[in-house]
């Protein structure tokens, strides 16, 4: 297997057909699998889905009984895909299938995973700019300069779609993850078209979980190994600055007599000092977690090698 396309639907019914005739249409005579999964429409997409599976046999419908959100239907897509180079699309015609063989030229480059950038994107102001914003942030982060993080159409190696582990929101951070474990990430402009059926199934608390999940994403691939690094440095800085004032109280106290039970800063000190103690307490308790789950890991991988002999 050469291609497969990972493809989540929900409520598409309309743009099913022409989307996997011209995906056809744009790649010659290698072989190919696409996987639709229907993530609990409540429309005929599902039926839409079956009836091309009757006329083409490299289809392979999912469906979920209720919609279980984007992250895990391209989890569910990766797990069951076969091909050396998986794309992921949307459903909507919005991402065009003649840029598969550009996407297909870099990744016989060398690159992983390559993603695309809609650079004219076809969407109202309220989308775009609070996505220019989101890049900018996101790039900063994690050191990877990419102009569309959260482009729905890419590219990847089978060994890059097949390391990950993705749930809630966080295939919006898909090339910063693959980045962490070592993969190399690019992308190329890709042709952007206004959608044609139905409407945008994303809406304004998008932007709230994808700070909360920016979060997220910082842990797991930044401090995942050394949780002590993130805890114990702010607890740090916390600390030190209840620390200089509750010293500077003291000071006042001591040597000119000034009264300290009506200043609040004397509480705010005493409450610096404890959430740095109880933040760098956290980081340690994370590290003995880390170290705990490596000693398990290493006598069950020297379980595993007397077993074979």
């Amino acid at each position: 297997m050469e291609l497969s396309f990972v493809i989540p639907v929900y409520n598409e019914e309309e743009s099913l057909k022409e989307l996997h005739k011209e995906i056809i249409e744009n790649i010659s005579n290698t072989s190919y699998e696409i996987i639709f999964i229907d993530d609990g429409s409540t429309d005929n997409s599902y039926a839409v889905i079956e009836e091309l599976a009757r006329k083409d046999a490299n289809i392979k419908p999912i469906r979920f009984r209720t919609n279980f959100g984007k992250a895990a239907a391209l989890q569910t897509g990766f797990d069951k895909a076969q091909g050396e180079i998986i794309f992921t699309m949307d459903a909507d015609l919005q991402d065009d299938p003649k840029e598969i063989p550009r996407f297909v030229e870099k990744i016989n480059e060398g690159y992983d995973l390559v993603s695309g950038w809609k650079k004219k994107r076809k969407d109202p102001i309220t989308k775009r700019w609070p996505s220019k914003f989101f890049n900018l942030i996101t790039s900063m982060v994690f050191h990877l300069r990419l102009h569309d993080y959260n482009c729905g159409y890419k590219a990847y190696r089978k060994e890059a779609a097949k390391s990950l582990n993705i749930y809630g929101e966080l295939y919006r951070y898909i090339p910063a993850i693959v980045w962490s474990k070592g993969f190399s990430v690019t992308e190329i402009v890709v042709t952007h078209h206004k959608r044609r059926f139905g409407r945008s199934k994303y809406g304004a608390s998008r932007l709230i979980r994808g700070f909360l999940d920016l979060l997220t994403v910082t842990m797991i691939t930044k401090y995942r190994r050394s949780p002590l690094y993130l805890f114990g440095a702010s607890g740090l800085i916390i600390s030190l600055i209840g620390f200089i004032i509750s010293v500077w109280l003291a000071v006042k106290k001591i040597f000119f007599g000034m009264s300290l039970s009506n200043r609040p800063l004397l509480f705010l000190g005493i409450l610096l000092i404890v959430v740095g103690v109880q933040l760098i307490s956290l980081g340690l308790l994370g590290e003995m977690i880390v170290y705990s789950s490596r000693q398990r890991d290493k006598k069950n991988d020297e379980l595993e090698s007397l077993n074979k002999d």
